[in-house]
């Protein structure tokens, strides 16, 4: 499990189109928040080198780039971030790239994250891209896939987090967003919960982007979101 602090259990999603935007995000969240994501649409606006400036002002960075490649870039992509300093990475759940990246890591602090299934995918989703059964079944062998290969934790929707705890055992860090408080629009997530049914379900750390950066008064949503994870820890 991959905790450092109480509010190292949020997490939030800097999914936002530019640097400037992100820089001022940061800003306005300050001390309350210490742990952030860096994702594609951020990463290919510049977002390698504003990871290394948040981890400069003592910020937890979860670099959320998906690798699946053939296992040699894999491995040295792997070898390559863990050399920047980021805490969380992930790599879609296919045995090979996950073997590759454990060993493109080697002993460093990197902690490798398995993408299960996508929370913006149901049933219905996974049977058009061609997958039999369920998305818990499919969800459950990526887990395990995931603890075989050596894997840091997994990334799941909070519906399944609790039957995933189970098949990863307490070591694993189990990483979920699709996480909308209470009242907060939907958008494109379909397998969602609120942050206490995520806690309680045994999530980790709750990944979490719109809700904060959408609110009116961002700060005031992230630390009613941390109270929040608080309460659902305490009972």
């Amino acid at each position: 499990m991959a905790l450092f602090d109480m509010r190292d259990r949020l997490i939030v999603g800097l999914d936002l189109p530019t640097i400037e935007a992100a820089d001022d995000m940061v800003d306005t969240l300050g001390d309350t928040v210490t742990f952030y994501k860096v994702g594609l649409q951020l990463t290919f606006a510049g977002g390698i080198d504003f990871a290394r400036r948040l981890l400069d002002r003592g910020k937890k960075v979860f670099l959320d780039v998906k690798l699946l490649d053939i296992d040699n870039t894999v491995e040295h992509a792997v070898e390559n971030i863990a050399k920047l300093g980021m805490t969380f990475c992930t790599i879609h759940a296919y045995p090979k790239a996950m073997r590759a990246a454990v060993a493109g890591k080697g002993t460093s602090d990197l902690r490798l994250l398995a993408v299960t299934v996508l929370t913006s995918m149901d049933e219905a989703d996974l049977a058009a891209a061609g997958y039999a059964g369920t998305i818990g079944e499919l969800v459950s062998r990526r887990a395990a896939d995931a603890r075989a290969a050596g894997m840091d934790g997994i990334v799941c929707s909070p519906s399944e987090a609790a039957a995933m705890r189970a098949v990863v055992g307490a070591g694993m860090a189990i990483v979920t967003p699709g996480i909308r408080p209470g009242g907060t629009p939907v958008g494109d997530q379909k397998r969602i919960a609120t942050p206490t049914a995520a806690i309680r379900a045994g999530a980790d750390h709750l990944v979490i982007g719109r809700p904060i950066l959408e609110a009116a008064d961002p700060k005031a949503a992230a630390h009613a979101i941390q109270k929040e994870i608080a309460r659902a820890l305490s009972t």
